[in-house]
């Protein structure tokens, strides 16, 4: 096989080092970021904050304007100053009458013993710090109050075992025969342990079902709650039909008439199906908005969040160190950082640019919203905004995961601004977002006795001149949250 050479012309697409990092930092979230230019300031000498502090690298909280307007050359000299007026030789003669070791009265393990230390748990700070820690799980809530009670070993082993099993809910997951079964003891004695637990706080914790939960719940009540007894009667005897909102037959049922069965059920409904959620042992996590939008002059103004904005900039004491004509090591470690500087302070000039122009086009096309509110949500895909700011689709999907724009009506994910169309009498198309709308509005003022069913939303629909089928009003109920019309069943 005879080898050749031969010459073609062609073009790729290239990935570059600066591209890939555009294209990742576009992406980020608000708190991504954060964590990306906190790296790029403590590995890059190059970068600095510019004007005021951000994220962790915060420097000296004390410093004033005037000497954060100064350059670093200014900085350094007055470093040096203040180092020469602290020397050894200007000290006074005062420092040298101390001696190097003071006598004590105590020992190290008098203070700093085994023993804890309660002077610092009444303080204000230290409840400070107890109200804003991550809260404990349930089974550590439990396991406390285990370690108050008078328990023998073997009914605590018991115990922790069924604390184990108690779901995030605060239900008993497995049964007591098989619990009992795996410990080896008798089922009366692990009982008798679980009862124990039931009187812990949560109230309900450590039930094996619904009504079982909500009858603890119950017994924990003052006794002179009024209709307490009736309560009872109704979640132990006749659950099921609260469940189904059959009133009527619970009613004839319970003897009680229905004003008296409406105080009953509204003492029902003050009790907590599951109990055990107000201890997930998670931190609540809160959403820093991107973007900003604000009425201003009968215009819609659109910015960027100057909390969310980092500002860096080249460090110019170090950047003047650089020689032309130097191939040192050190020399070429500064010109490589210089350029990796230049290129992330690129790629985060192009991602607020971006991002302030998708947001800017989004604004700009749902007026009617940030005015009348989600029923005048126009329809909107991503080939709209790409071809309105000449960008590729892709871009404008990173653009907007995870970033947030707080305006008049809230805060929301750019991506809500975005729905499906759905055909009109009209000729024209109307937003999901929207329908979705006009049905949580129709359910709100439903009548509670006689509510809305699906096929009933779907006609009340199509008298607005909105056609759509009766199973896709029933999808945007069940993604709102929205329960059927039996279920949404009421007593006035």
């Amino acid at each position: 096989m005879k080898q050749s050479l031969q010459l073609k012309l062609g073009t790729q697409l290239t990935m570059t080092p600066q591209l890939q990092q555009a294209i990742r930092l576009l992406q980020l979230s608000t708190l991504d970021l954060q964590q990306e230019v906190q790296s790029a300031l403590d590995s890059n000498p190059m970068l600095e904050v510019d004007g005021e502090d951000f994220g962790d690298r915060s420097g000296d909280s004390t410093t004033d304007e005037n000497s954060q307007s100064k350059t670093s050359a200014e900085r350094e000299r007055e470093h040096d100053q203040r180092e020469a007026s602290t020397a050894p030789e200007q000290e006074p003669e005062w420092n040298s009458d101390i001696p190097t070791d003071l006598p004590v009265d105590t020992q190290w393990d008098d203070i700093y013993g085994s023993g804890s230390y309660s002077g610092s748990q009444d303080s204000e700070d230290s409840g400070f710090e107890q109200r804003n820690a991550a809260g404990i799980g349930l089974a550590d809530h439990l396991l406390w109050q285990l370690n108050l009670t008078g328990l023998s070993a073997e009914d605590k082993q018991i115990a922790e075992t069924l604390i184990d099993d108690i779901s995030p809910a605060g239900f008993l997951q497995t049964p007591t025969a098989e619990l009992s079964a795996a410990l080896q003891v008798e089922e009366d004695e692990l009982l008798a342990v679980l009862k124990t637990i039931q009187q812990f706080e949560p109230a309900g914790c450590g039930a094996r079902d619904l009504r079982e939960c909500l009858l603890l719940q119950l017994r924990q009540l003052p006794p002179g709650t009024p209709w307490l007894d009736e309560a009872k009667l109704v979640v132990d005897k006749y659950l099921e039909l609260l469940g189904k909102r059959d009133f009527r037959q619970l009613s004839r049922r319970t003897r009680l008439s229905e004003a008296q069965l409406g105080d009953v059920v509204r003492l029902i409904q003050t009790l907590n199906p599951h109990p055990g959620e107000g201890f997930s042992g998670e931190e609540t996590q809160y959403v820093v908005p991107d973007i900003i939008v604000s009425r201003r002059e009968q215009r819609w103004l659109v910015e960027l969040n100057p909390e969310t904005t980092p500002k860096l900039r080249i460090n110019s004491s170090y950047a003047s160190l650089i020689k032309r004509a130097d191939n040192s090591s050190d020399n070429s470690y500064l010109k490589d950082n210089l350029q990796e500087a230049r290129w992330f302070l690129k790629s985060l000039q192009s991602r607020n640019e971006t991002l302030l122009k998708v947001a800017s086009s989004i604004v700009e096309k749902q007026q009617g919203f940030l005015e009348q509110g989600p029923e005048a949500m126009r329809p909107m895909v991503l080939a709209d905004i790409a071809e309105s700011i000449g960008m590729h689709e892709s871009t404008i999907s990173r653009v907007t995961t995870q970033k947030f724009m707080l305006t008049p009506r809230g805060v929301f994910e750019l991506k809500y601004f975005f729905s499906s169309h759905v055909s009109t009498d009209s000729g024209e198309d109307a937003s999901s977002t929207a329908i979705r709308a006009l049905i949580r509005k129709l359910i709100d003022a439903e009548p509670p006795r006689k509510p809305l069913s699906d096929n009933k939303i779907t006609q009340e629909l199509d008298s607005q001149g909105i056609k759509v089928a009766r199973r896709t009003v029933a999808k945007y109920r069940e993604s709102m949250g929205i329960p059927s019309s039996s279920e949404r069943k009421r007593l006035v």
